[in-house]
């Protein structure tokens, strides 16, 4: 069996299958699209089901991928067991109707035996069946396997709520006597156990599971398929002998990391384990997209985030952490999905957010939690549950292992009812909000009519007909009053020489808008006064009114008649659109989108409006806005393609609009995307959204200088042409070079960091001849002050090759810290060596007989630690 990390494991994989003619199919993101039957994408085929089931066929019937999932129907046993995780990786080869059974198998027998691949011990492989799959059983038999390591089962048939299922062979390793008894019974009744391990499922899926219908009724899909799973980790726990899965690569380096900010060394404890676990899953789930909230995927994390917390705390970690071991998961993730290093920053945000948020509360409920654990009843009340929950922020799930900690229980029950009686105060209270704001008793019986004209002007005199607290009604007003997504005018109201503000415009309950001024003191009723909309406000909203309405025409031409609106803004400064769609549109779309959306603009087409009844509008097709109520007559604008119900204020025709350009476009979560556009003189604003990519340029940038000048101090001069940035022209081709700039200035200080490094090993390698000539019988004992460690381990790699048999040990300063590199193929233990030497001077390391390294700040010691070294190795 060879050594290998989980990176190589996952390579192996899909190279052997791509070998046998698979498509390497790309991950899909943890958040479902288009699928509500799912929380979270939770197996390889999760994402694959509509080849499954036949409503979709894929260009190669047969696929292999490398799938994340997660589940949390057992959250609790994390760090319990050996292999219990939330977030795990899922290796998947599948055939659509092509192969079966026989190549399964077949396949699957020799990745795992074959010395080239995996190389495992055939007399360590048992293997499970379904009783009458007796197909299955004959096929392994064939392999050589004998028939006492065949083990038949009833839950050898597998399904996950409705999709494709069917009967399925599980491969199981035995990792020997000193992880439990040599009993396969544990296999055959299916008892968790540490010793005989389940590292491979091989689903022979033949049917389609469906509500209400029994297995045997399960109808047969189109084609017989192949899904098969094997969980990484296993395989990286079993390939790397480790204890546990949380000892190999895929979590150590976090564990690691909490050990060194708890300051406690790493012993096995669940707590370990859970943090470990819970921030590779929230890192992922937030990266893919996912946000926290208080139901669904949002309500998971957050509780996953609040658990992680509380095992920090259990290691007396009091302070926010858990944003710090974002970078180590990344780094340890990173060379599989390098998307993780763009989006780490805002996980980081999220994260810490939630952390301190919960922490403020944290502490107090802990001891309310304490206090009413004390008691002499074996049960925690749903009432005093729910406290902790409504009150200080504890999932149930929290206070429930709190609980179990003190050998209590939870009512669960009591809790559900108390949640169940605030959702009904909370419905009950929207209501009596509403009703409040609407039913203002000076509103209520305020009912002298006032009219809008805004449509026509934008200044008007009229009198006072009611003065109230914060603001006044007149008689006519230009001002629009925020609805139908379209934001209120500002402007000015005058009287007398004296300016008042208007900062707001509401509807009152009669259908009078109410004008809220900054100060409105000595307005009276009767008075007649000026009214004056800011006009480039007014116009450049109009502006972005109208242009929502094409673009919203042109996502259901491009995108197709499924695109509805689910909600919009519509302001000065630009306009927002939230649409449904399956998928992010790429940016060939977007470009056309605001291509063809300019095209609409330059036809310089008249919009008309037309009052008409709702039915009417309706029965000519007429679109209605998202969430708005009409009167029986209503605006019904055209401008050339659709018909839509708007009360919003537009431009006179689409030439008015001059220009469009979309500046952002986001998912908003469940399906819904959100454009960010801009309108007339505004393009030229969208500068202003490039504001994180600018920031990147300035980063690397900065990275760059900083480069050149570690470069100049040593010596060396290295060229270096920034790539020239794309001007900015006012449209989404503006947002797209901008990623273009990002990425050709970061591959141009990645070649920089490159030049730089080659630069410095070819310094070292000038200085090589004359550290040869200092070794003594066999033995090299240097002092060096590289800044990068990596030179010094080169370094001692090409010592060693030019010694041959010996030892090479430096020491290196740089930095206020030092660095020993220790190699050996002599009887010196070179782990041995380094520990002792790094110790002289207050450091610690270690390693391999043939290779260590070490670490130590007591870079004064340095001379003795040479002298130590030497009178070792003399």
């Amino acid at each position: 069996m060879k050594m290998m990390s989980g990176h190589e494991i996952k390579q192996v994989w899909l190279d052997f299958f791509a070998e046998r003619d698979h498509a390497v199919a790309e991950g899909a993101s943890l958040v479902p699209i288009n699928d509500p039957t799912l929380l979270w994408i939770n197996a390889g085929v999760a994402a694959l089901k509509g080849y499954f089931d036949g409503s979709k066929i894929p260009e190669n019937p047969r696929i292999v991928n490398a799938q994340k999932c997660i589940r949390t129907n057992d959250i609790e046993n994390v760090g319990k067991t050996a292999r219990h995780h939330t977030f795990f990786e899922m290796l998947g080869n599948f055939s659509i109707g092509d192969y079966f059974r026989d190549d399964a198998i077949e396949w699957g027998y020799a990745l795992l035996t074959d010395p080239r691949y995996f190389g495992f011990d055939p007399n360590k492989l048992y293997f499970t069946v379904y009783p009458t799959d007796q197909d299955t059983k004959k096929k392994w038999l064939s392999l050589g396997v004998p028939a006492e390591r065949i083990i038949e089962s009833e839950s050898n048939f597998w399904e996950i709520g409705q999709g494709p299922c069917g009967p399925c062979t599980e491969i199981f390793y035995d990792r020997g006597s000193s992880f439990g008894p040599d009993d396969i019974a544990l296999i055959a009744e299916d008892i968790e156990n540490d010793r005989y391990i389940e590292i491979w499922n091989i689903v022979f899926s033949q049917f389609n599971a469906k509500p209400g219908l029994t297995r045997e009724e399960y109808p047969e899909l189109p084609n017989k398929n192949i899904d098969t799973g094997m969980g990484l980790e296993r395989m990286a726990c079993i390939i790397q002998q480790t204890e546990t899965n949380f000892e190999t690569d895929l979590f150590f380096p976090v564990i690691k990391h909490i050990s060194r900010i708890a300051g406690t060394p790493y012993d096995g404890s669940m707590s370990f384990k859970v943090i470990a676990d819970h921030m590779r899953t929230v890192t992922f789930a937030v990266s893919d997209g996912a946000t926290l909230s208080n139901e669904g995927r949002g309500y998971v994390l957050r509780r996953l985030l609040r658990r992680a917390i509380k095992h920090g705390r259990t290691l007396g970690i009091d302070r926010p952490f858990l944003k710090e071991l974002v970078d180590t998961v990344v780094t340890m993730m990173e060379d599989s999905y390098p998307y993780l290093s763009k989006t780490k920053t805002f996980v980081k945000q999220v994260i810490e957010k939630e952390e301190v948020k919960f922490l403020e509360t944290l502490h107090q409920g802990e001891k309310m939690l304490e206090s009413l654990l004390k008691g002499d009843s074996d049960t925690l009340s749903g009432q005093d549950a729910f406290m902790l929950y409504d009150t200080y922020g504890f999932p149930l799930e929290l206070t429930e292992e709190y609980a179990e900690q003190h050998g209590k229980k939870v009512d669960r029950r009591g809790f559900n009812t108390e949640m169940q009686a605030q959702k009904d105060r909370a419905r009950s209270a929207r209501k009596v909000i509403r009703s409040m704001k609407d039913q203002n008793e000076a509103f209520i019986r305020f009912k002298t009519p006032s009219t809008f004209v805004g449509y026509d002007t934008l200044t008007t005199q009229s009198p006072i007909i009611a003065v109230f607290d914060v603001g006044i009604v007149v008689e006519e007003t230009p001002f629009y009053a925020e609805s139908g997504g379209q934001v209120s005018d500002h402007g000015l109201i005058v009287h007398n020489g004296n300016a008042f503000e208007v900062i707001d415009v509401e509807k009152l309950p009669n259908g009078q808008f109410l004008h809220v001024l900054e100060n409105g003191h000595g307005l009276k009723v009767g008075q007649t006064v000026e009214l004056r909309v800011d006009q480039d406000a007014r116009t450049a909203t109009r502006a972005h009114h109208s242009v929502t309405h094409l673009l919203y025409q042109t996502l259901r031409e491009l995108l197709g008649d499924h695109v509805s609106q689910q909600g919009s803004l519509v302001g000065p400064d630009y306009m927002r659109f939230d649409f449904n769609h399956f998928e992010l549109p790429s940016e060939e779309t977007i470009l056309a989108i605001e291509q063809s959306v300019n095209e609409k603009i330059m036809t310089k087409t008249p919009v008309h409006v037309e009052l008409t009844t709702v039915d009417q509008a309706k029965t000519r097709g007429a679109i209605a806005e998202f969430g708005e109520k009409y009167e029986s007559t209503v605006r019904m604008i055209d401008m050339g393609g659709t018909l839509d119900l708007c009360g919003g204020t537009h431009v006179d025709n689409t030439a008015d609009i001059e220009r469009f350009a979309i500046a952002h476009i986001e998912s908003k979560g469940s399906g819904i995307y959100r454009i960010t556009g801009l309108a007339k003189n505004k393009v030229h604003t969208i500068g202003t959204f490039m504001k994180g990519l600018d920031d990147n340029l300035e980063q690397l940038h900065n990275k760059a200088n900083q480069i050149i000048e570690a470069a100049d101090k040593q010596g060396i001069t290295l060229d270096f042409d920034a790539p020239k940035q794309a001007p900015v022209r006012g449209s989404y081709r503006d947002m797209i070079n901008r990623r273009r700039d990002v990425e050709a200035l970061s591959q141009a200080v990645k070649k920089l960091e490159r030049d730089f490094h080659d630069a410095k090993e070819r310094a070292t390698l000038k200085n090589l001849e004359d550290y040869l000539n200092q070794a003594i019988n066999g033995t090299i004992v240097l002092k060096t002050a590289y800044e990068d460690a990596n030179m010094v381990k080169g370094l001692a790699d090409r010592l060693m090759e030019h010694l041959g048999d010996g030892v090479v040990f430096i020491a290196n300063v740089s930095g206020g810290k030092l660095f020993f590199v220790a190699k050996s193929k002599t009887d010196v233990h070179a782990g041995n060596l380094v520990k002792e030497a790094a110790a002289k001077a207050g450091g610690s390391g270690g390693g391999r007989p043939d290779f260590a390294q070490a670490g130590a700040r007591n870079v004064d010691e340095v001379d003795a630690v040479i002298d130590y070294v030497k009178q070792v190795l003399s």
